[in-house]
C-alpha cells in the first residue's frame, strides 16, 4: 500500500505499473445520482457505448490522491494536462463491434500519457484486462512500436482470421491475458495509456444504457511530463 485503499501492482514481462485505489471518492452515491441525469451520446474514439460530462466538482476531489500517484508512481514531475474525462456505459451488442472493438488496444502512442477507469455502477464486476500480443511478445505499444505491432498483427489477422463477434474475455490465438482486475462499486484503475487492455464483458452480459443498471464507469485521460 502507497497511501490508504490503494494498491501497486506490477503486470506482465514489462512489469508495468497498474494502481487499484479503493473507495476513490467519499460520496459515490452522489457521483452515481449525477450520472442518472446526464446527457448521454455516443462516445466515439471506438468507445462501445455512450458518454456523458462529469460534474465539475468531481476533478477537484480527485486531483490530491491522483496528482501523488502520478507522481510517486509514474514520474511526471509537471502539471498534468486533462485529455478527457467523462461518464461513460459500454451499450454495443456483442454482433454489432467493429474488428477494433473485438480486440485488445493502447489509449495513446505519446509518452507521459495516462488512464484512469472508476467503477461505479453494478454491472461492472468483469472490470478490466491487460494483455500481450503473442507474435511480437508486445505489452505496450508506443510511437516506436507501433509500425511492427501494426504489421504483425495484420498479419496476424491474415493467418488466423478476424475474431468472432464479441467482447474480448480472455487467452485467444492472438493475445494473452496478462492481468485482470475486477470491478467494484467506486473502485479506479490507472496506468499508462501505452498498455495493451480491454474491457473485461462476459458473453450474455446484460448491456443497458440504463446508469442505474448499465455498465457506468468515468473514464479518464491525462498527459503528464
Amino acid at each position: 500500500m502507497i497511501l490508504p485503499n490503494v494498491t501497486l501492482h506490477y503486470i506482465g514481462h514489462e512489469q508495468e505499473p497498474v494502481i487499484v485505489i479503493d473507495d476513490l471518492v467519499p460520496d459515490p452515491a452522489g457521483l452515481h445520482a449525477a450520472a442518472m441525469i446526464a446527457d448521454f451520446d455516443a462516445a466515439g474514439m471506438h468507445y462501445p457505448g455512450i458518454s456523458a460530462a462529469v460534474p465539475p466538482g468531481y476533478l477537484a476531489i480527485l486531483r490530491p490522491i491522483l496528482g501523488k500517484v502520478f507522481r510517486d508512481v509514474f514520474g511526471v514531475t509537471e502539471a498534468v494536462s486533462i485529455l478527457d474525462i467523462r461518464f461513460a456505459i459500454v451499450t454495443t451488442p456483442p454482433d454489432q463491434l467493429t474488428l477494433e472493438q473485438r480486440l485488445p488496444h493502447v489509449d495513446a502512442l505519446e509518452p507521459g500519457r495516462l488512464a484512469l477507469v472508476h467503477f461505479l455502477g453494478s454491472a461492472i464486476e468483469d472490470g478490466t484486462a491487460f494483455y500481450r500480443h503473442r507474435s511480437t511478445g508486445f505489452e505496450t505499444i508506443d510511437a516506436d512500436r507501433s509500425t511492427a505491432y501494426f504489421a504483425a498483427l495484420n498479419a496476424d489477422l491474415g493467418r488466423h482470421g478476424r475474431p468472432p463477434p464479441g467482447y474480448l474475455n480472455g487467452d485467444t490465438a492472438l493475445f494473452e491475458r496478462i492481468a485482470q482486475f475486477p470491478g467494484r462499486p467506486n473502485r479506479a484503475l490507472v496506468y499508462r495509456g501505452r498498455l495493451l487492455h480491454c474491457g473485461n464483458i462476459a458473453a450474455g452480459r446484460a448491456l443497458s444504457a440504463d446508469p442505474a443498471t448499465g455498465r457506468l464507469t468515468v473514464t479518464g485521460f491525462f498527459a503528464g511530463r
